[in-house]
C-alpha cells in the first residue's frame, strides 16, 4: 500500500474529532426526530452544545453531515486503483478499490450509522439525487484510473459503471444483515456479477 493511501486513512480517523463528532450525532437525531427538511443547522448546533460558527466550520450546509468525507474515499478508490497488481483485469481492479472503500466505511463509520444514514436519504428525493451523484462521481473516478491503466473505451466506463453497480448490491445486502463485512459483500456481488456474465456466455455458445 503507498504513502499517499496510508495517508488518506489517516485523515479518514480524523473524520470524528469532538466538536465535529457532537454536530454529527446531533444531526442524525435531529433528522430521525424531525426529517431532514425540517431540521435547521441552529438547532442541530445547539443539540450538540455548539454555535453555528462551529457548524460551518466543518461543514458547507446540513447536507454535508451526510455526504462530508466523499472526497477523501473518491481519492482512497482512486490511489487504490492505481496500486492495483499490474496483472489485475479491469473488473478485478476495480473490485479491490471498492473493497477498499468498503473497509474504509465499515471502520470509521459502521453499519448502524450506515443504517440510519440511508434512512435519511431514502425519505428525501434531494438527497437521493446527491447520493446517486456522488455514485456516478466514482465511476468516473474508477473509469478514469482505468484508462490510466490502459484500458481502452468502452470498457473503462464499462468497468467503472458496473463497479458501482456491484458496490450498491453488496451494500444493501450489508445494511439488511445480510453478510456481517462490507468489503465481503462487496466482493460476493462482484462474484454474481462475473457468474452472470459467465453464464450468458454459456447460453450465447
Amino acid at each position: 500500500m503507498s504513502a499517499a493511501v496510508v495517508s488518506t486513512i489517516g485523515a479518514m480517523a480524523r473524520w470524528e474529532p469532538n466538536a465535529q463528532g457532537r454536530l454529527e450525532q446531533a444531526a442524525m437525531e435531529l433528522y430521525a426526530e424531525r426529517g431532514f427538511d425540517d431540521t435547521t443547522v441552529a438547532e442541530i448546533a445547539t443539540r450538540a452544545g455548539l454555535t453555528e460558527r462551529t457548524f460551518f466550520r466543518h461543514y458547507a450546509d446540513k447536507r454535508e453531515v451526510l455526504f462530508g468525507g466523499g472526497e477523501m474515499l473518491a481519492e482512497l478508490l482512486r490511489m487504490t486503483l492505481a496500486d492495483a497488481a499490474a496483472p489485475a483485469g479491469p473488473l478485478a481492479a476495480v473490485a479491490s478499490a471498492l473493497e477498499a472503500v468498503g473497509a474504509r466505511i465499515q471502520e470509521f463509520r459502521g453499519r448502524d450509522y450506515s443504517r440510519r444514514r440511508q434512512g435519511v436519504i431514502a425519505a428525501n428525493p434531494q438527497l437521493q439525487e446527491r447520493e446517486l451523484s456522488k455514485l456516478a462521481s466514482w465511476a468516473d473516478v474508477l473509469a478514469e484510473g482505468l484508462r490510466a491503466r490502459g484500458v481502452d473505451e468502452p470498457f473503462a466506463s464499462l468497468a467503472g459503471q458496473a463497479g458501482v453497480a456491484a458496490f450498491r448490491v453488496g451494500w444493501a445486502r450489508w445494511l439488511d444483515g445480510g453478510d456481517d463485512d462490507l468489503p465481503s459483500a462487496i466482493r460476493a456481488s462482484f462474484d454474481e456479477l462475473k457468474a452472470l456474465s459467465a453464464a450468458d456466455v454459456a447460453v450465447a455458445g
